[in-house]
């Protein structure tokens, strides 16, 4: 194992039970999203990179059929297991899944798993956690034949309460985690044309965005708690010291109060940007 990644391994594979397990239905309609502007064609050869527990792969190997082929490679050995017994479940033959980093994928074995280049590439919610976005974008147009397509999902506008919350975490993380590339708030992933121009620069054509609003609704504060604990937000938890993570999280409650129901129910918004583009 690489020893830069291997502190992300151990949190996916931490998380692998839990992501997408708690009832907040976040990942699987920013993935269909994803699916929907790539637009999968009975037949096709797919690749979903970063896949997780399926959100985006499962969606795609039922689209384009039995007569597909469709591989999900994550960095997580867990999420690969998680993925391929779901598969399994569903009945959907035309996925297999392995051992895959993002960042320099084995592009020979991939086509070779596939029995030939890919015509579409998914990543949903991955490119931005890369060392090198640019530097894997690259890797993947080997994966595709000419002409195929590449679509990413990458996080837009989102509710102020959200970005207020996920603020009170910034005192605790380390300088790579400040960069904000997972909230667009600067840097390439702060706009459509920012995103664009990374494909670009990899040897893609033709990008072009869109964008669709998630409504993400939590039953209460103590549902949030779990949703962060389940997902890559985990890792943010770690940072806080043990004895004021009673404190933060007494903030973080407070500060949800102002998108709380009379319920209780906790009611927030993400948008999410999907961009797609070809290999010349």
């Amino acid at each position: 194992m690489d020893p830069d990644t291997g502190p992300m391994v151990r949190l996916w594979d931490t998380l692998a039970d839990s992501y997408d397990q708690v009832g907040v239905d976040f990942f699987a309609p920013i993935a269909a999203g994803l699916v929907d502007a790539l637009d999968p064609q009975p037949g096709e050869r797919a690749v979903d990179l970063g896949c997780g527990r399926g959100a985006a792969l499962l969606e795609i190997a039922r689209r384009i059929g039995p007569s597909g082929a469709a591989l999900g490679g994550d960095l997580s050995p867990r999420m690969v297991q998680a993925c391929g017994a779901l598969a399994r479940d569903q009945g959907l033959a035309q996925v297999t899944t392995r051992v895959v980093d993002a960042q320099t994928p084995d592009v020979a074995g991939v086509v070779a798993a596939l029995g030939g280049p890919a015509d579409l590439l998914a990543s949903s919610l991955v490119v931005f956690f890369l060392p090198d976005p640019r530097a894997a974008l690259a890797c993947w147009v080997d994966l595709l034949r000419p002409g195929g397509r590449v679509g990413l999902s990458t996080f837009g506008d989102r509710d102020p309460v959200w970005a207020e919350v996920d603020a009170i975490f910034d005192p605790y993380l380390p300088p790579h985690l400040l960069d904000a590339r997972t909230s667009g708030a600067r840097g390439s992933f702060a706009s459509d044309a920012g995103v664009e121009a990374l494909l670009l620069d990899a040897g893609f054509d033709g990008a072009t965005t869109s964008r669709r609003r998630v409504a993400v609704r939590f039953d209460d504060a103590e549902h949030w708690y779990r949703f962060t604990m389940s997902v890559g937000q985990r890792a943010f938890w770690g940072f806080v010291p043990e004895d004021r993570r009673p404190a933060v999280k007494a903030e973080a409650f407070a500060r949800l109060a102002e998108a709380t129901a009379p319920d209780g129910s906790v009611s927030l918004w993400q948008d999410a940007r999907y961009t797609v583009a070809r290999r010349a």
